[in-house]
């Protein structure tokens, strides 16, 4: 958790000694998290074989700072979110209807 916060501060200075935080509104941000999230597809457009390990670490970054970024804004603990969505998938996908099915739990 103190990586986390540690990583938050320092996106925070990056972002504010460039007086960048007039664009992260909440909109930006997703918008941010979107692209970033294709242009990590990207790596994948013609096939896992050609997918580049470096430029993915860059991408995965990128999404993870905006994701951070998002969170400060709107006072989301990410942590806990996300735990609160493993446990209600836990209960959408419960394992023996799940185990090695890929369908949605609205169709097991």
């Amino acid at each position: 958790m103190k990586e986390i916060k540690d990583i938050l501060t320092k996106l925070i200075k990056f972002r504010d000694v460039r007086n960048w935080k007039q664009f992260h509104t909440p909109e930006n941000l997703a918008k941010s998290i979107s692209i970033e999230a294709n242009e990590l597809l990207e790596n994948y457009q013609w096939g896992s074989e050609n997918a580049d390990i470096e430029n993915i670490k860059e991408e995965v970054a990128d999404i993870f700072g905006y994701i951070l970024l998002l969170c400060e804004e709107l006072n989301i603990d990410l942590i806990d979110v996300t735990n609160n969505k493993i446990d209600k998938n836990s209960m959408k996908y419960p394992v023996e209807k799940s185990y090695g099915n890929s369908k949605k739990y609205s169709k097991l």
